[in-house]
């Protein structure tokens, strides 16, 4: 896995996707759970994925989960969310960022590249939408809120770097 800038990301899959089909998955990593969100294959639009349980003792098992999606879902980057916040570093920004060290340490997944992407109250707007819905069981309620969190951290990033690319063609 290679960090890339957000813009470059974004710069890189449009050149990929001229000649083939190429997408997105974000991701929004807590301490039991990865939500995962899916862009379409014009990467205009995030949509609910998945949950991986997070395999904190075994992370080639979890490298080999990724490498599974990249080749059935055509995945060519990943946004990552991560809680920005300029005066301290959070505990949770230190979480991903170590999940994150250790899928790259296992070479698993070469050649993938990946982002950041300020997830700050991702999570929060996401439990205000689905507090009418009264779920009452706690594990649909975590995973569907992991899930919808990716979503917004994928969407924003989509909404700006589409945003971007249509300013500067305008030029």
């Amino acid at each position: 896995m290679r960090y890339v800038k957000p813009l470059q990301l974004f710069q890189d899959l449009v050149n990929t996707s001229k000649k083939e089909h190429a997408r997105l998955l974000g991701l929004d990593v807590g301490d039991k759970y990865v939500g995962l969100a899916l862009s379409d294959f014009d990467n205009k639009i995030a949509s609910p994925f998945s949950v991986l349980l997070r395999k904190k003792s075994n992370i080639s098992l979890m490298a080999s989960d990724f490498q599974t999606l990249i080749s059935k879902y055509s995945l060519k980057g990943f946004v990552i969310g991560l809680p920005f916040d300029r005066h301290r570093v959070s505990s949770d920004a230190v979480q991903v960022k170590v999940l994150i060290d250790y899928l790259c340490r296992t070479k698993m997944l070469e050649g993938v590249k990946y982002t950041y992407w300020n997830e700050c109250y991702t999570s929060k707007n996401v439990e205000l939408l689905l507090k009418p819905l009264n779920l009452n069981h706690p594990f649909h309620s975590k995973t569907i809120l992991d899930k919808f969190a990716a979503v917004g951290i994928l969407q924003g990033y989509l909404d700006f770097v589409n945003r971007k690319m249509k300013m500067t063609s305008t030029e």
